[in-house]
């Protein structure tokens, strides 16, 4: 069964409070995501480490629920 976007974004935002969460559907499957996240809880961490705060938030969903995620973060300026 697929996720929509906003259980996507409702995941991560909970994960790190006060972070900006676009969620794009590639495809239109519900299968298929881009998420671009900026949060200060990136601050100071190399972007492996970025990506993994974020799909930690997932809890386990990539390659079940959720088949792809483009992901890219970013640092709040």
């Amino acid at each position: 069964m697929p996720m929509n976007a906003a259980d996507i974004e409702h995941l991560i935002k909970a994960a790190l409070p006060g972070a900006e969460v676009t969620i794009t559907d590639l495809a239109g499957d519900g299968d298929h995501y881009a998420a671009h996240v900026t949060s200060t809880a990136f601050a100071g961490k190399t972007r492996v480490a970025q990506h993994k705060l974020v799909f930690d938030a997932l809890g386990g969903r990539m390659g079940g629920e959720l088949h792809a995620l483009a992901l890219t973060t970013a640092v709040p300026k």
